[in-house]
């Protein structure tokens, strides 16, 4: 008997073994990629938000072996934001994907002629041409229902109403969600919109557009014009305007796309 417990102890215990390394071995799938190693992804928010708008993207990220900064951008002017976001670039070991959100589209068409910039994502951005602003993408085209709840202060810098971010900015989000986004929004300069893109990255560089259907800042026919106009891939996401909040894994999946066309 004594011999007979011993071998089903020793069986259990080799079975509970087996079990314990099973649990702490992923799949394959969610192992990193060894063509995704030694690649960086800068992430560049737009107006209204900071650096901890793509905090469900980097996570994503960094599973596929992906090196990830996001800038915070002083939102104080076009050469103010890409110098913050050179910087970044310049810190980075090897090939840089360069994501630029919103009004940052400007900013990494900018900063993206940098030479270890390798592919540009746009994520419900602006994708201006050489000389070109905001105000030049936008002249002659409707003012948007939200641009009435623009706050201006003494120093000129814009915020949103907190009723425009919920209903607006980030309509797919728990509201209590969006009522963060507000509270923690970055101000933007208003004479941004009239800096001009002196050189324009994707004249030159391979891109991707993460098109957002349900944009109500800016719309998805814009979107999809300018990725036209840029050669883009398209990849087209169901989502608000911060479809890096409220659909990471899409967004995500075009930047890792992005990054595995960079050799």
């Amino acid at each position: 008997m004594n011999t007979l417990l011993k071998k089903c102890l020793a069986a259990a215990v080799m079975f509970g073994s087996l079990l314990s390394i099973s649990a702490l071995t992923p799949a394959s799938a969610a192992a990193p990629s060894d063509d995704l190693k030694g690649k960086n992804v800068v992430l560049v928010h737009g107006a209204f938000a900071d650096g901890s708008s793509w905090d469900k993207v980097i996570p994503l990220l960094e599973a596929k072996g992906l090196h990830v900064v996001a800038v915070q951008n002083p939102l104080s002017s076009l050469d103010g934001d890409v110098a913050a976001t050179r910087r970044v670039i310049e810190q980075q070991d090897g090939p840089v994907i360069l994501v630029g959100h919103s009004w940052a589209g400007a900013v990494i068409t900018q900063a993206g002629n940098d030479d270890k910039v390798k592919a540009l994502v746009y994520v419900a951005a602006f994708a201006p041409q050489k000389d070109q602003s905001i105000n030049d993408i936008l002249k002659d085209k409707p003012a948007p229902v939200w641009a009435s709840a623009l706050q201006k202060d003494s120093a000129g810098y814009l915020t949103l109403s907190t009723d425009a971010i919920i209903h607006d900015f980030a309509q797919d989000l728990p509201v209590a969600q969006a009522r963060l986004v507000a509270a923690t929004q970055g101000p933007w300069f208003s004479g941004c919109t009239d800096d001009k893109v002196t050189q324009a990255a994707w004249q030159s560089k391979p891109s991707w557009f993460v098109v957002t259907g349900k944009d109500r800042m800016i719309p998805p026919q814009l979107q999809e014009a300018m990725a036209q106009q840029i050669g883009a891939t398209v990849v087209k996401v169901d989502a608000s305007h911060v479809a890096m909040l409220s659909k990471p894994a899409d967004v995500a999946a075009a930047i890792i796309e992005a990054a595995r066309s960079v050799k």
